[in-house]
């Protein structure tokens, strides 16, 4: 059991070295450029991997949660809380406004309905008696 881990352990840390580096932007990369690393992590099974870990990346969080794609860099979406958002706000404003023309028209129609059925009533009642 303690031969596997003492191959399982390395593997893991090189495997998750590795996609670590791969994941990281360019520009968050220390001290070598980032293909450099990538040799380095698979060149060097154990020492690799832990010096990437310990110097190859700026472990500080970067704003706006930057992912490996450039592209998805810059066109990330900067989300706001509903109630701070006027957009959504107006939104609500003109589906309320929608709403009540709906129930308007409802009402008016089931007014109109009733009113048909009282006159029909009326008129069997008439005709009836």
């Amino acid at each position: 059991m303690f031969r596997l881990l003492m191959y399982l352990v390395p593997l893991a840390l090189t495997i998750f070295a590795f996609i670590d580096c791969l994941n990281t932007p360019e520009d968050e990369a220390r001290h070598l450029p980032k293909i450099a690393w990538v040799f380095i992590i698979l060149l060097f099974w154990i020492v690799g991997p832990i010096a990437w870990l310990a110097a190859g990346k700026a472990r500080t969080v970067p704003a706006g949660g930057r992912t490996p794609s450039e592209w998805h860099r810059n066109h990330r979406p900067q989300y706001v809380a509903p109630d701070d958002n006027p957009e959504f706000l107006k939104s609500l404003a003109e589906e309320n406004k929608r709403d009540e023309a709906l129930l308007k028209d409802w009402e008016a129609d089931l007014r109109r309905r009733e009113e048909e059925l009282r006159r029909k009533e009326r008129g069997e009642d008439a005709q009836g008696s």
